[in-house]
């Protein structure tokens, strides 16, 4: 019996094995914001090709969902669009800035609004001014695009222009993709979006009269940005892959990597 025991216990750690059953150190998982797409990918790739034996994964499911996953202990690292609030720090969540992304106010290209200043934008988000004829534009109601409660770049969005709450959107879309295709195929929309993540088939207009640029981030002129953070937990220790990615991507090897994705490195 003992031996059948042995001989089942041996295959059994065999398959496991075989399986890939210890191979969560292997991997690092990341989960959070859509905005952090673009700079998680390109980083992610950077740092398989520095340890091609370790899987690099990014799950972009929004700021508030990785950061509970930090907190479940079902990632590695969150990814989030936001700075942490009080409330979650206080249960013992850790950020570290990754770096800087500016908020871009986008229309559709049919639009000739070149400007709307940070009063205005409020106005028009809160439903106060209506009609593009009111700003200097072509008349027609003005549809107003934002995200989902919880996103990141809501957040930082609706803190900035002290619109929390207040906003009378007509979507919230779970994606940053999403913004962006909604203002692509409507004339009369407005939407935000990281400014990473602004293509060709929508207009980033200047915010106070400041273009939203990598120099206008970085020197802090244009009014709309907010950090990406990486979210870890203190006194819960990252496996030797997880500390790698994160010695890795606050590194000053990653600078070039950062601003070629249209963010500002932190350090």
């Amino acid at each position: 019996m003992k031996k059948l025991l042995s001989l089942v216990a041996a295959l059994t750690l065999s398959l496991c094995l075989f399986a890939g059953c210890n191979n969560s150190e292997s991997t690092v998982s990341t989960d959070g914001s859509t905005s952090m797409s673009k700079i998680i990918g390109a980083l992610g790739e950077a740092f398989e090709n520095e340890y091609p034996d370790v899987t690099f994964t990014y799950n972009p499911t929004g700021s508030v969902t990785g950061i509970t996953a930090v907190l479940e202990g079902t990632c590695d690292i969150g990814l989030s669009s936001r700075k942490l609030k009080d409330s979650e720090i206080s249960q013992g969540l850790v950020e570290t800035i990754l770096a800087y992304d500016g908020i871009a106010v986008i229309v559709n290209p049919s639009n000739t609004i070149p400007d709307l200043s940070l009063e205005t934008l409020a106005k028009i988000y809160t439903g106060e001014i209506t009609d593009w004829a009111q700003v200097g534009g072509k008349s027609g109601d003005i549809v107003l695009i934002g995200r989902e409660a919880g996103s990141g770049t809501r957040d930082g969005f609706e803190s900035i222009t002290d619109t929390e709450g207040k906003c009378a959107y007509r979507q919230q879309l779970t994606s940053t993709g999403d913004v962006i295709t909604a203002v692509a195929q409507n004339s009369n929309a407005i939407g935000y979006t990281s400014l990473a993540s602004v293509k060709d088939n929508v207009k980033a207009i200047s915010v106070n009269g400041v273009a939203p640029t990598e120099s206008t981030i970085r020197d802090s002129s244009y009014p709309i940005q907010r950090p990406f953070i990486l979210v870890t937990k203190s006194g819960t220790q990252l496996s030797d892959n997880a500390q790698a990615f994160m010695d890795f991507a606050t590194s000053s090897a990653v600078h070039k990597i950062i601003l070629q994705v249209g963010c500002v490195p932190s350090n």
